[in-house]
């Protein structure tokens, strides 16, 4: 919301400074203008409804009619207390005319004196009614109770005067989208029986009906390996974990969707049977709920109810009911406009552990990058641990890297490849960014890459078009390849590049790959800074991940990268770090052995071969 302030307190003028504000900047811009004053309510989403059957190309002046007072019969002003709708054909046309209505018209009232205005100098006047388009109005009288209105023209009102206070506006409001939830309700049964009644003259008959009525069917898998699995809990636990313990308590988002589905699960039973009997629950015996990615969250719920009749008689009795959460309307997010021009900077950090695949990293940089003239630049950062960092002089650890790097830039004359050397026990991969992010412009784009990633043209592309500076940053899955020892058990490795999906898996624990603004970095870092002054601790449980999740208003962009391959390899795992990144880590070695079809060959054969 834009805050303008005019300076200036007379009606008139400030009628006349924000007809020019409007002008001037938003006049190219939109098609209509809407002006209400702050005691109007408006039904927002009526009047989009009510331009969208209009044309853009005519003179608008439309609202609720008034007369002017000892003018013409024939005029019509638009009351400014009912809002009014200006076309921007109008808006051009009137513009010229402003200086000389400020100076030439007298009135009291500025929606007057700018009816006056488009009258005389345009010859339209306000109209109520427009191409078959009604403008309806409430006026709400004094001392009125907003919940005990129902009239037909207060439902179908665009916009409601005066509104007194804010209380009552909120009351006001609470009643218009009860109405309109009714409303919405009554024509989703509506659909649901005309679903039924053609569904009849179908093929598959009834049996063809999907339940809930006009949600998609459940998904059928193809294997057993497809089976999406339910997750058991009860009202105060939840036993599949994120963490992966068996039982864990219920809380947060998830206690508050299992307290509403149980709320809503009685409500529903009790608008079905009464007056004839009464509801309320005891107890939850079992629940059950899945994530179906065709229609929803699914829930089965064992409950224990007292039932009571007219009578006063109650019995206990338990109720297994099935429900269902529906995905709601897919929004549509306007982006920014982005080139595959950008430079892109790769950072790489390497460790001791890390030596024996940092020569294969490089000939594929080269061979896809520097060969085909890409803009890609790239950074080392050097990890030294404390001990080999003392014994540089005698002993790099690093320099048979740095020797390939001279090789490199041998080979491409106007090809550097800058390096960084780090001392820590604990790398972090916020502090490497910290002293990375220093040494570069801010308008730098970072991929930040590890040793096993095999980097080619197709990724770098999307990492430049999913990466938008203060808007986007870009955390892609990469495709991690099983070990071949478990997977082809001495058979030929596949070397189709279209069946390399079927020899791996999208490695969801891993967060070491990120593209992102090194301007966006440097926001989000200064506030992390404000917020654990100085606790450089906090530091080594984070990543550059949750930086951003926790301390930007970006939006993140978490998506399966098939362009971004990584052989199979057994990571070391820092028991240095925190015990979330130390079990993500190991949690990513075990899933990154093979499939479950090969794990279970492989233990098959094993087996076998003990026996005999």
């Amino acid at each position: 919301m834009v805050l303008v302030a005019h300076g200036d307190e007379r009606p008139i003028w400030l009628m006349y400074e924000t007809m020019n504000y409007i002008h001037q900047h938003f006049g190219s811009d939109y098609d209509w203008f809407y002006i209400m004053q702050d005691d109007t309510y408006t039904q927002a989403e009526q009047v989009k409804a009510l331009v969208t059957h209009l044309s853009i190309n005519q003179d608008v002046y439309l609202g609720r009619a008034e007369e002017f007072i000892g003018g013409d019969e024939q005029a019509r002003y638009c009351h400014g207390g009912f809002g009014y709708l200006l076309s921007r054909s109008l808006l051009l046309k009137l513009h010229p005319h402003l200086d000389s209505c400020r100076n030439e018209i007298l009135s009291v009232r500025p929606d007057e004196w700018l009816g006056r205005c488009i009258i005389d100098f345009l010859g339209i006047t306000c109209v109520s009614q427009l191409q078959g388009q009604h403008y309806r109005t409430y006026e709400l009288a004094k001392n009125t109770e907003p919940e005990k209105e129902e009239e037909e023209d207060f439902q179908a009102a665009l916009a409601v005067h005066p509104v007194s206070d804010m209380t009552l506006m909120y009351r006001l409001h609470k009643q218009v989208s009860r109405i309109q939830l009714d409303r919405v309700y009554q024509e989703i049964q509506d659909l649901q029986m005309q679903i039924r009644n053609l569904t009849a003259l179908t093929p598959a008959g009834e049996a063809g009906v999907t339940w809930p009525v006009g949600i998609n069917a459940p998904f059928l898998p193809k294997s057993r390996f497809e089976v999406i699995s339910w997750d058991y809990f009860t009202e105060q636990h939840l036993f599949s974990c994120p963490d992966g313990s068996p039982k864990c308590e219920l809380s947060g988002a998830s206690k508050a969707d299992v307290s509403e589905i149980i709320e809503s699960a009685v409500e529903q039973l009790n608008r079905l049977y009464q007056p004839l009997l009464r509801f309320s629950k005891r107890q939850l015996l079992n629940g059950y709920r899945r994530f179906d990615p065709t229609r929803g969250m699914e829930y089965t719920l064992d409950l224990l109810l007292e039932a009571a009749t007219q009578k006063g008689h109650s019995h206990v009795l338990a109720k297994r009911v099935s429900l269902v959460r529906p995905l709601s309307k897919v929004e549509i997010i306007p982006m920014p406009y982005v080139t595959e021009a950008t430079r892109v900077q790769l950072v790489l950090p390497l460790t001791v552990q890390d030596l024996d695949f940092v020569a294969n990293f490089l000939d594929m940089f080269a061979m896809n990058t520097l060969d085909t003239h890409d803009n890609a630049l790239l950074t080392l950062l050097f990890i030294y641990h404390p001990y080999d960092a003392q014994r540089v002089g005698q002993m790099d650890v690093f320099a048979g890297v740095k020797a390939m790097v001279g090789e490199l830039e041998k080979r491409y004359a106007d090809v550097k490849i800058p390096w960084i050397s780090v001392k820590t026990e604990v790398p972090s991969q916020v502090k490497l960014m910290d002293i990375v992010s220093k040494k570069h412009p801010v308008d730098t784009l970072f991929f930040l890459a590890s040793v096993w990633t095999e980097i080619n043209m197709e990724f770098l592309n999307r990492c430049r078009m999913n990466t938008i500076s203060n808007w986007q940053v870009f955390f892609p899955v990469h495709f991690q390849e099983f070990n071949p020892a478990l997977v082809y058990r001495g058979e030929q490795t596949a070397s189709s590049n279209t069946d390399f999906l079927r020899d791996g898996h999208f490695d969801r624990h891993s967060f070491a790959e990120a593209c992102f603004y090194n301007s966006d970095y440097m926001t989000a870092r200064t506030k992390l800074a404000a917020d654990i002054l100085d606790r450089d601790e906090v530091l080594e449980s984070m990543e550059v991940f949750d930086v951003f999740l926790h301390y930007s208003g970006l939006h993140l962009f978490r998506a399966v990268e098939p362009g971004l391959v990584q052989k199979y390899t057994q990571r070391s795992c820092n028991p240095r770090l925190s015990e979330e990144l130390y079990h993500r880590c190991v949690l990513s070695n075990l899933e990154g052995l093979a499939s479950r079809s090969h794990l279970a060959m492989a233990l098959f054969e094993q087996e076998q071969a003990n026996s005999t």
